[in-house]
């Protein structure tokens, strides 16, 4: 089966739903199709976000999905598996095989985050175990706080923290901290520990301790990690995008890629990683995109006059 539409957004995060209602409210045709693995699934509430600050994330979706309903916008809980963009439009495969035809496609698929590779971390992640200080620093404000990575993502991560913890411990898991990198740390008070990690142990989501294959138990309130994050999904490579020394699409303030008719917004493009930026992204795409599309309008009602 073959649909046609005006445009179809690959992922229901709030990058991608931002850019439905506006697009929506534009009266255009869209079709919004979610794989369901949005990136703040395990943490239970969402920060940052003016009037919906502490909101559950999956809450926060469900009411974004139901303001929905007042347009001519369809989310679809499925996969999309193959995309083409030529300068004549775009395609979307579904898993179901279904192809939705659209004049324009955006991908609000974002990043994933390489948790660290701890027995425990999968347990503890989201309530306990977190990459970003803005999001959760206030909930651990003053707390003991472990911070996870390679030295030097480690150490700038720890610096950062400051601002809400003085009670710091570096772990590396094996990696050696040059005396360069220790220079960086001095003064801060904040402590360093090279060996590896064998465990994150903790109860109900809580860490409680950081267990080493050498040395003392440190006993921790929460973990922060930056270990980097990969797109979550293969599409942006697969039609041809470039990609920043970080692994983040490249693109324009209005989420335009290079690529004829596509658009990226959200956290895929790696600027600031917020919901209410994703959100804000969103929007900001849906008016380029809306903007091409009135132009097309009028090139195509003058050809038939």
């Amino acid at each position: 089966m073959t649909e046609s539409v005006d445009v179809v957004i690959v992922g229901g995060g709030p990058a991608g739903l931002s850019a439905a209602l506006l697009l929506g409210r534009c009266r255009r045709r869209v079709v919004v199709c979610d794989a369901g693995r949005p990136r703040n699934a395990c943490a239970p509430h969402s920060h940052g976000y003016l009037t919906r600050d502490g909101v559950p994330p999956l809450d926060l979706l469900a009411m974004a999905r139901e303001e929905l309903r007042a347009y001519d916008v369809r989310v679809r809980d499925i996969e999309v598996t193959r995309v083409t963009c030529t300068p004549s439009g775009a395609e979307a495969v579904l898993a179901d095989g279904t192809t939705l035809r659209g004049r324009k496609l955006l991908i609000a698929t974002g990043v994933s985050d390489v948790r660290p590779d701890v027995t425990g971390c999968d347990a503890l992640y989201g309530v306990s175990i977190h990459h970003c200080p803005y999001c959760d620093g206030w909930e651990n404000r003053d707390r003991p706080l472990a911070v996870y990575g390679p030295p030097d993502q480690a150490i700038g991560l720890a610096l950062s923290l400051l601002t809400w913890s003085r009670d710091l411990v570096i772990c590396t898991d094996g990696r050696r901290v040059s005396a360069a990198a220790r220079a960086r740390l001095e003064g801060t008070g904040i402590a360093v520990r090279t060996e590896r990690l064998t465990a994150l142990e903790g109860t109900d989501g809580r860490l409680e301790r950081v267990v080493f294959a050498k040395g003392p138990v440190l006993e921790r309130h929460a973990l922060f990690f930056n270990t980097g994050q990969v797109q979550r999904s293969p599409l942006a490579e697969h039609l041809g995008c470039t990609f920043t020394t970080k692994g983040h699409v490249r693109c324009d303030r209005k989420g335009r890629t290079g690529v004829a008719n596509l658009f990226v917004a959200g956290d895929a493009n790696g600027d600031v990683q917020f919901v209410v930026v994703a959100a804000a992204e969103g929007a900001k795409a849906a008016v380029a995109i809306n903007k091409e599309l009135q132009a097309e309008d009028a090139v195509e009602g003058a050809a038939r006059r």
